[in-house]
This record gives structure tokens, C-alpha cells and sequence, in this order.
């Protein structure tokens, strides 16, 4: 009776010790303590960025404070025991503030891989190899959330790059925000900002990584080269069509209407302007330092009710007898053989697997290039109970938004309801910033990409900036299934925006330089009106 006693007691105490490991994180950083002695800051001469242990604004609670604008940063904490990945569910989970915004920069971790001759964190860098890359990154058509794994091809030994092909979008706003990654033992990513998912994806699946773990069982022949008799015309012109006698290829296009005459009441003698007789010379106009004055035109009354003023000449009109260039009528290409592929051969590099082989965390780095300053990095977490995460993310995180989100909604309140963007606008931007990612868009993304960042500065002109991106998806569809020469329109929003000053055009790309350029030409295009100094 004692021995079972004695054994259902260490039984109940093995639990309760497994029981309380669960319910602990692998790692959490809360940056309570200054960081100095436990993170390492790179020794390297180009991250020149200040870090700082700071309180986030609004709170009393602390974290790691990227300082200066327009510098590089990098910094790393070598875990006490590497992190493996390859058994059971791991959490990869953290907390992000922009407090200045993000107009470009990356607020991302690495997670470095172990190494055959140790981590050098003073040598921490943009080479360092990770197993792990996640986090916000934004700048021009960026915007993206990224998950991107390095995984070792067994045939080659190389380590590989794998972007998630479908990342969600950073929020538009200056709020504390929670990243997670939660990577299941049956290949299962699932990626959540806030406890909430918002992609899902399978390593395995060529749909969801670009490129795939698992190599293609072919490619494409390397040393196989096209015939030189091989002929992808499908259509020819027709050797044995000859012009028409009749077809007259220098007749112009246009040619004057002979039979058109003069409208009754028009004013030869009149000019289209005339001498503003209400204007007068400036008082301070000096002849000799701004040259003679002359008074500004405008539109001669007496052209307004007459059919027009000025030299009268015949009009044009379209010649009946053009035809253009003649060429002959395409016909089917009887040589025709297809569009030519080499042959397709197996893959050396091809491999099986059944999980990914992921490398174990020996060390969690920060190394980004940021144009903003206010970035502030809490509650680093790595678990293998998503319980945990969503415990800790309650307690430390979610506080500290509610008060932020009720002193946004006072702020916009008070400062009207078009000064700021509302949930249902930033859900609007978020599909729109996706729509930007479509493969066929990609000739103008960039274009679509500015648009959109100048309507989340101007959240009055949403529905116009709606529109504008529809007529280009519409347009971009049409052309992608009927074909076509002319390029689409560049993505203008319906309603006027204003421009941004040099920090933010210098941010958003060139498309601010290229409008003041078109504008110039326009100026330069339009009649002088006046001659006068400006006053």
C-alpha cells in the first residue's frame, strides 16, 4: 500500500512539473531591464543606429527603441539553449509599435540558425544565416508581412531562400501590434497579427512557397538548343497576295474640305485677344530693369457671340481615298512547329520530404534599415504551446492597445472624421495592397502601390482612389485576354492630392518628381498670356 502510495505521488508531482513547464515560454524577452549585457549590439561601422531601452508612449512599459531615422540597426541575443523546430508546434511570436509610422523600413526578427564555429555577436550582420526571417517590412511597392525560411537542399547542401507567397499586409497606424508565426508538426504555417489569422500555408506546397521546398522532378534541358529550321510563326504573310492597283499609299488622311464655307457673322478683322483695359501698371514696374509693360490678355468680347474671330481658313476632313500602307493578309504558316521547349530532364537537385529539415535557433538578431525612427521591439517570445503565446499576448499586449485604440478614436473625433482612417478604410487599403500583388498587375504596381499611399495620407479621396485602381485592374484584365499595344493609363485618383514635402516624396519613390515634371512640360505648352512681372 506504501509503494503505491509512494509512486501515484511521483506520478502526481511529474505532472504537476510537466504541467508547469508548459505553461512557460522557451524564451521572453519583456525588456523590463535595460538590454545592455544581455543583447549584443553589432560592432560593425555601418549599423550606425542608437538603440535604447525606452518606455512605449502612453505606457509605463519598456522596450527596444530604434532612435535615429535613416540608419542602419543590428543587435542579437544568444539563446541560453538552441530552440529546435523539427518536433511538435513552436510559437515564434513578438510585439511591434511604429510610433512614427512606416513609410520605409523593415521592423522584422531573425532567428540564427547554430553554427559549426559559434555565434560572433559582435560580428552580427546581414550575413549571418538564419533559419527564420518574419516580420513587417515597407517601403514603395513593399508591403508585406514576411515569412521567409532558409532550408538546406540535402542533394546540394546549399541553403535556400523560401518567401511565403501570400504575407499579409503591415497595419496603417501607430499602434502596438503582435506578430505570430505558429509552425504545426504537420507542415502547417499559420501566420496572425493581434491573435488573429490572416494566412495559412503548408511548407510543402509549391502554391504557398515561392520557390517550393521540394525541387521539381525535371527542368528544362540546358544544353538543348532550338533547331535552327524550327519556325514559331504561326501566322505569315501571304507570299502570293499583291498590292491592288488601285491602292494609292501616299493619299494623306486628312484632306481640306472644298465645298465647306465661311459661317455667316465671322469676325476677320478681330483678334481672339485683346489688351486687358482694366489692367494698369504696376506702381514699382521699372522699364529699364523689367522691360516695356504690357498688359495682360483675356478673351475679346466680341468673339463670344460671333462664330469666331481671326483669318478664316477651310477645315479638314477625312480622305475618302486613304488607305494607308498596304501589307499583305496573314495567313496560316504551313512550317509552323509551336513555340519551341527544350527538353525536360530529371533534376539533380531534386529531393523527398516528409517535414522540412529545420535548423535549430541558437539566437534571435534585429539587423534592419529603417528611414523611421520610433520602432519599438517587446515581448520577443519563442513557445511550444500556442496557449502561452495567446496567455502572454493577453496580459502584456492586448492592455496596452485598448488604451492606445481609445486615444486614437478621442484623437480623430476631435480632430474631424476625414483626418484619419477609420476600420472599414483600413480594410479597404489592406485589399487593395493585395490587389497590387497580382501576378498581371505587376507592369504597374509601382504606379497602383503610390496611389495608395497618397489616399491613406487623404482618407476623404478612398472611394476615388477605389475607382481609379478598378478602371486599372479592369483595363489590365481586358488587355491581358484580348491583347493590345497601348499601355494603360498611369493610376491617377479622381479627386486632387496634394503633394507630399521632400522627406515624404523622397520616401514614396520618384512618382513626386515626375508629376512636378509633367507639370513643367504642361506650363511650358501653354500660350503666355501676360508679360507682365508678377506682383
Amino acid at each position: 500500500m506504501g509503494g503505491r502510495g509512494l509512486s501515484l505521488l511521483l506520478l502526481v508531482i511529474s505532472a504537476l512539473f510537466a504541467q508547469i513547464r508548459a505553461s512557460e515560454p522557451l524564451f521572453h524577452e519583456t525588456f523590463d531591464e535595460s538590454f545592455e549585457g544581455s543583447w549584443v549590439v553589432s560592432g560593425k561601422e555601418e549599423y550606425a543606429g542608437v538603440w535604447k531601452h525606452a518606455k512605449s508612449d502612453g505606457h509605463e512599459d519598456y522596450g527596444l527603441l530604434v532612435s535615429e531615422p535613416a540608419k542602419k540597426y543590428a543587435i542579437v541575443k544568444e539563446l541560453d539553449n538552441p530552440v529546435t523546430l523539427k518536433d511538435g508546434t513552436v510559437v515564434l511570436q513578438f510585439e511591434v509599435r511604429l510610433q512614427n509610422g512606416l513609410e520605409c523600413g523593415g521592423a522584422y526578427l531573425k532567428y540564427i540558425r547554430v553554427q559549426d564555429t559559434g555565434l560572433d555577436t559582435k560580428e552580427f550582420d546581414n550575413g549571418t544565416p538564419y533559419t527564420i526571417m518574419f516580420g513587417p517590412d515597407k517601403c514603395g511597392s513593399t508591403n508585406k508581412v514576411h515569412f521567409i525560411l532558409k532550408h538546406k537542399n540535402p542533394k546540394t547542401g546549399e541553403y535556400v531562400e523560401h518567401h511565403l507567397k501570400s504575407p499579409p499586409s503591415v497595419p496603417y497606424d501607430k499602434l502596438s501590434h503582435v506578430y505570430t508565426a505558429i509552425l504545426k508538426p504537420d507542415n502547417e504555417l499559420r501566420i496572425l497579427i493581434d491573435g488573429e489569422e490572416k494566412s495559412k500555408a503548408n511548407f510543402l506546397s509549391s502554391d504557398d512557397f515561392e520557390p517550393a521546398l521540394i525541387p521539381s522532378k525535371t527542368i528544362p534541358d540546358p544544353d538543348d538548343k532550338k533547331p535552327e529550321d524550327w519556325d514559331e510563326r504561326a501566322k505569315i504573310p501571304d507570299p502570293e497576295a499583291t498590292k491592288p492597283d488601285d491602292w494609292d499609299e501616299d493619299a494623306p488622311m486628312e484632306i481640306v474640305d472644298e465645298e465647306a464655307t465661311k459661317p455667316e457673322g465671322w469676325l476677320d478683322d478681330e483678334p481672339d485677344e485683346i489688351d486687358d483695359p482694366e489692367a494698369a501698371k504696376p506702381e514699382d514696374w521699372d522699364d529699364e530693369e523689367d522691360g516695356e509693360w504690357e498688359a495682360p490678355k483675356i478673351d475679346n468680347p466680341k468673339c463670344e457671340e460671333a462664330p469666331g474671330c481671326g483669318e478664316w481658313k477651310k477645315p479638314m476632313k477625312q480622305n475618302p481615298a486613304y488607305k494607308g500602307k498596304w501589307h499583305a493578309p496573314m495567313i496560316d504558316n504551313p512550317s509552323y512547329k509551336g513555340i519551341w521547349k527544350p527538353q525536360e530532364i530529371p533534376n539533380p537537385e531534386y529531393f523527398e520530404l516528409d517535414k522540412p529539415d529545420f535548423d535549430p535557433i541558437a539566437a534571435i538578431g534585429i539587423e534592419i534599415w529603417t528611414m523611421q525612427d520610433g520602432i519599438l521591439f517587446d515581448n520577443i517570445l519563442i513557445a511550444d504551446d500556442e496557449k502561452v503565446a495567446s496567455s502572454i499576448l493577453e496580459k502584456t499586449w492586448k492592455p496596452k492597445f485598448d488604451v492606445e485604440k481609445e486615444k486614437q478614436k478621442a484623437e480623430q473625433a476631435a480632430a474631424g472624421s476625414s483626418d484619419g482612417l477609420s476600420e472599414f478604410q483600413k480594410k479597404v487599403f489592406d485589399v487593395l495592397y493585395k490587389i497590387a500583388d497580382i501576378p498581371f498587375l505587376e507592369p504597374y504596381k509601382t504606379k497602383i502601390i503610390d496611389v495608395i499611399e497618397k489616399g491613406e495620407k487623404q482618407p476623404n479621396i478612398t472611394i476615388s482612389i477605389v475607382a481609379s485602381i478598378v478602371v486599372v485592374l479592369v483595363s489590365a484584365l481586358f488587355r491581358t485576354l484580348f491583347g493590345g499595344k497601348k499601355a494603360v493609363a498611369p493610376v491617377k485618383p479622381a479627386a486632387e492630392v496634394k503633394k507630399p514635402s521632400a522627406p515624404e516624396a523622397d520616401a514614396a519613390g520618384s512618382s513626386g518628381v515626375t508629376e512636378e515634371k509633367e507639370d513643367e512640360k504642361d506650363d511650358m505648352a501653354a500660350p503666355r498670356r501676360r508679360s507682365r512681372r508678377e506682383t
